[in-house]
C-alpha cells in the first residue's frame, strides 16, 4: 500500500505544452492591456473634445499626443499578440510531426525487428519448402487419381501392341469338310389356318 501513494507520479505535461501554455497567458494578458488601452483612448478622445470646448487647447493638444502615443502602443500590443498566436501555432503543429515521427520510427523499429526474425534467406528457405511440398502433394494425387506418368504410358502402349499381333495369329482352318444340314420341316407350314381354327 505504501508504495502506491509514495511513489512519484509521472507527469504528462511536457517541456512544449508548458511553453505554450506561458505564450497564451502572454498573449492572454497582452489582449488584456489592448482592451485597457482602447477604453483609455474613448476616454481621452471625450475629453479632448471637453478640453477644446472648454478652450484649453494647449490641454487637449497634449492630451491627443498622449493619446496618439498610446494607439502606437495598441498596433505594437496587436503585432506582438500575432507573434504570440504564430508561435503557439507553430508549437503544436510541432508536437503533431514530432508525434508522427515518434510513430514512425516505432513502426520502422518493429519492420526491422520482424526483418531480423525473417530474413531474406529465411523467407525464400520457407518459400522452396512449400514448393517442394506443392510439388510432392501433386505426385500423391496424380497417384490417387490414377494418372500415370509417361514411362507407364510407354509400357502400356507396348502392352497393348504385344496384345494386339497375337490375336492377329489366326486359329488353323480344319482340313475336314463341314457337314452338310439337312432342311427340316419348317414349323409354319404344318401350322393351322387362323380361319381354320375359329371356324371349330
Amino acid at each position: 500500500m505504501g508504495n502506491l501513494f509514495g511513489r512519484k507520479r509521472r507527469s504528462r505535461v511536457t517541456e512544449q505544452d508548458k511553453a505554450v501554455l506561458q505564450l497564451k497567458q502572454q498573449r492572454d494578458k497582452l489582449k488584456q492591456y489592448q482592451k485597457r488601452i482602447s477604453q483609455n483612448l474613448e476616454r481621452e478622445r471625450a475629453l479632448a473634445r471637453q478640453l477644446l470646448k472648454d478652450g484649453k487647447k494647449e490641454k487637449a493638444m497634449l492630451l491627443l499626443k498622449k493619446k496618439r502615443y498610446q494607439e502606437q502602443l495598441l498596433d505594437k500590443t496587436e503585432n506582438q499578440i500575432s507573434n504570440l498566436e504564430r508561435m503557439v501555432q507553430d508549437i503544436e503543429f510541432t508536437q503533431i510531426e514530432m508525434k508522427v515521427i515518434e510513430g514512425l520510427k516505432i513502426g520502422n523499429e518493429c519492420l526491422n525487428k520482424m526483418h531480423q526474425v525473417m530474413s531474406i534467406e529465411e523467407v525464400e528457405r520457407i518459400i522452396g519448402e512449400t514448393q517442394d511440398a506443392v510439388e510432392y502433394q501433386r505426385q500423391i494425387d496424380e497417384l490417387l487419381a490414377g494418372s500415370l506418368t509417361e514411362e507407364d504410358e510407354d509400357a502400356i502402349l507396348e502392352e497393348l501392341n504385344t496384345i494386339t499381333q497375337e490375336q492377329m495369329e489366326l486359329p488353323e482352318v480344319p482340313s475336314e469338310p463341314l457337314p452338310e444340314k439337312i432342311p427340316e420341316a419348317s414349323p409354319i407350314k404344318n401350322r393351322p389356318k387362323p380361319e381354320l381354327v375359329a371356324a371349330s
